[in-house]
C-alpha cells in the first residue's frame, strides 16, 4: 500500500526568535519573533512606533537585542556589527538611501568590498565593469562613473538594489522604499522584486501602503506596541483584519476630558498647496480646540506645519489669523501673528542642547526678559521658572544643559520655550515622542488645560490612542492630501487607520 508522502514547510533563510531590545526606561521590542524566506516577501506591518525601525537595526547590526536568537540557515549567529551583518548576507535598502553623495556610483556599490589589483589597490576598471553588469542585470540605464549626487531618488534606489546584488545578499530589507517614488517609478520597483524573488532572496518589505502589501507580499507579520500580534499567509486575511491587529487596543479613560466649549475660530487655511509635499489643504481652527493631525509616513504632515511657521513657502493658498490675512515668510514672521512650532526632532530643532534650560526658554522672549539691550537674568530666570513648574520639568537646576535632560524633559523645554511667547496657537509635531508615560501624562495635562484658556492647539501624532484621546476633531492626511475629518465622538482605530492606508471601506462586523 502506497503512502502519501507529506510535503514539509520550507525552513526559513532567517529566523529571529524570542527577540526582547530594551532602552532607558522602555521596552522597544517584547519578546518578538520574524521569519523571512528564500525567494519570498514578507511584508512587517505596524502603526508607527510599533517596533519596526527597532528590528530592522538589529537584523542589520546596529542595535544588538537583550534576549533572544537569530538563525541563519539554522545556525545561530551574532550581529555585532553592521558589516557581520553585511558579510553574512542582510542588507537594507532605506526609505532614504544610506549612500554617497561625492562618490561615483561605482564606488556606491562596492564600498567596503572594492575588487583589488595583485598590489592591493582597487582595481577600478574591473569595478566599473561589474557595477555596469550589475546595473544591466536590473534594468538600469546609469552609468557607473556617475556622481550619486546627480541622480534622482528612484536611481539611487537601483544603485542600492545593486549593492546588495554585489554582497550577494540572501536577505533584503525594503524599508518605505516607494515613499518618495513616482508611479511609473513604484512600477519599476515591482519588477524589481519580483526579479529579486526569482534570484531566491528572502525579502522584509516594510510599507504603510496597504495595496503595496497585498499586491507584493507573501507573508504578514504585525508589529503593536513592540509586541508580535499575528502572522501568516497574506491571501488568508483581509485588509480589515489587518487594520484590527495593527490598532487593537483601548483608547480610553487614559487622557483628560474636555470640559470647557470651545471658541470662535482664530485660524483659517484655504486651499493650501506646495509643489511636492502637500496639496489642498483647508480647515479652520477654533479657540480652545485641539486639532488632531494624523497620518501615516511620508503623509506630509510635519512638512505641512513647517509651512505654516514659515519654514518652507506654499505655492498657493491662504492663511488668516482672527479673519485678518498674514503670509509668514519666515518663523519669525509666525511668531509675530501668534503662531509657534514644536517640532518633532527636538534635538535638531527645537533645542539648542549645549545651552541651558533658562536659556533655551527664554530665548524666543529676549524683548520681554532684557532693558535697553541688557538682559536681565532674573526676569530670564522667573520665566523658566515658571513655565517649566507648570509643565512638572526633572531638572537638577534650571542652569543645567538641555542635553543632559531626558528626552521627555527635552520635549518640555522645548514647549515651555514657545509657551513663554504667549501664543495664539501652537503646534505640537508629535509631543510625547520617546517620552515615558510620566512625562505624557503630564504633556497631555498641560495640553487641556492650556485649551482650556483658550489656547488653540494642532496636535501631530502618530499614536492612535494619544490622537483620539486628546483631539477635539482630526483630519487624516495621506500622500500630501486632506482624506478625511472626523469629530472624536465619530472617529475609532479602525476608521482612522482606513482612511490614512486608503482603504476604501471599513466594516466593523
Amino acid at each position: 500500500m502506497h503512502t502519501p508522502s507529506v510535503s514539509t514547510p520550507p525552513s526559513p533563510v532567517l529566523l529571529l526568535d524570542g527577540i526582547v531590545k530594551d532602552f532607558p526606561g522602555v521596552r522597544a521590542l517584547s519578546s518578538v519573533s520574524l521569519k523571512l524566506y528564500a525567494g519570498e516577501v514578507t511584508a512587517l506591518v505596524g502603526e508607527n512606533g510599533a517596533g519596526k525601525s527597532t528590528i530592522v537595526k538589529i537584523l542589520t547590526g546596529i542595535y544588538q537585542p537583550n534576549q533572544g536568537h537569530i538563525k541563519i540557515d539554522g545556525q545561530e549567529v551574532t550581529l555585532s556589527t553592521p558589516k557581520e551583518a553585511a558579510r553574512l548576507g542582510i542588507t537594507a535598502i532605506h526609505q532614504e538611501t544610506v549612500l554617497f553623495d561625492e562618490l561615483s556610483v561605482a564606488e556606491n556599490i562596492f564600498i567596503g568590498h572594492s575588487p583589488r589589483t595583485r598590489l592591493g589597490l582597487i582595481d577600478w576598471r574591473k569595478m566599473n565593469n561589474d557595477a555596469l553588469n550589475l546595473l544591466e542585470r536590473i534594468g538600469a540605464t546609469i552609468k557607473p562613473t556617475a556622481l550619486l549626487r546627480d541622480l534622482g531618488i528612484a536611481n539611487k534606489h537601483l544603485v542600492a538594489i545593486a549593492r546588495a546584488l554585489s554582497i550577494e545578499a540572501r536577505v533584503v530589507i525594503m524599508d518605505e522604499p516607494t515613499a518618495a517614488l513616482s508611479h511609473k517609478e513604484i512600477e519599476e520597483l515591482y519588477i524589481l522584486v519580483n526579479q529579486l524573488k526569482a534570484d531566491g532572496k528572502a525579502i522584509l518589505f516594510i510599507s504603510h501602503k496597504f495595496d503595496e502589501i497585498f499586491r507584493i507580499a507573501d507573508h504578514y507579520t504585525v508589529f503593536r506596541d513592540g509586541e508580535l500580534v499575528g502572522d501568516g499567509s497574506i491571501n488568508k486575511i483581509e485588509p480589515t483584519e489587518l487594520v484590527r491587529l495593527m490598532v487593537g487596543r483601548s483608547v480610553e479613560g487614559v487622557f483628560p476630558p474636555r470640559t470647557e466649549k470651545l471658541g470662535k475660530p482664530i485660524l483659517q487655511v484655504q486651499h493650501y498647496s506646495h509643489p511636492t509635499e502637500f496639496s489642498d489643504i483647508s480647515f479652520s481652527l477654533r479657540r480652545g480646540e485641539i486639532l488632531g493631525f494624523y497620518g501615516l509616513v511620508g503623509a506630509g504632515r510635519s512638512e505641512f506645519m513647517q509651512a505654516l511657521f514659515g519654514i518652507t513657502r506654499p505655492s498657493s493658498g491662504t492663511l488668516s489669523i482672527n479673519g485678518h490675512p498674514i503670509s509668514p515668510k519666515c518663523p519669525a514672521d509666525a511668531i509675530a501673528h501668534g503662531i509657534v512650532y514644536v517640532p518633532e526632532d527636538r534635538g535638531k530643532q527645537g533645542a539648542i542642547t549645549a545651552l541651558s534650560i533658562v536659556d533655551n526658554v527664554a530665548l524666543p522672549s529676549l524683548q520681554t526678559t532684557s532693558n535697553k539691550g541688557f538682559v536681565r537674568m532674573a526676569s530670564e530666570f522667573a520665566l523658566a521658572r515658571e513655565y517649566t513648574q507648570r509643565l512638572e520639568l526633572k531638572a537638577a537646576a534650571l542652569d543645567q544643559p538641555v542635553g543632559e535632560l531626558s528626552g521627555g524633559n527635552q520635549q518640555k523645554v522645548v514647549i515651555a520655550k514657545w509657551l513663554a511667547t504667549q501664543p495664539a496657537v501652537i503646534i505640537l509635531d508629535e509631543p510625547t515622542k520617546g517620552i515615558d508615560i510620566g512625562s505624557k501624562a503630564a504633556v497631555h495635562a498641560f495640553m487641556r488645560e492650556l485649551a482650556s484658556q483658550g489656547l488653540a492647539v494642532i496636535m501631530v501624532s502618530s499614536e492612535i490612542p494619544e490622537i483620539i484621546g486628546m483631539s477635539d476633531r482630526i483630519l487624516v492626511m495621506r500622500e500630501g492630501r486632506q482624506v478625511a475629518e472626523y469629530e472624536r465622538e465619530d472617529v475609532t482605530p479602525e476608521t482612522l487607520v482606513s482612511a490614512a492606508a486608503g482603504i476604501e471601506k471599513y466594516s466593523a462586523a
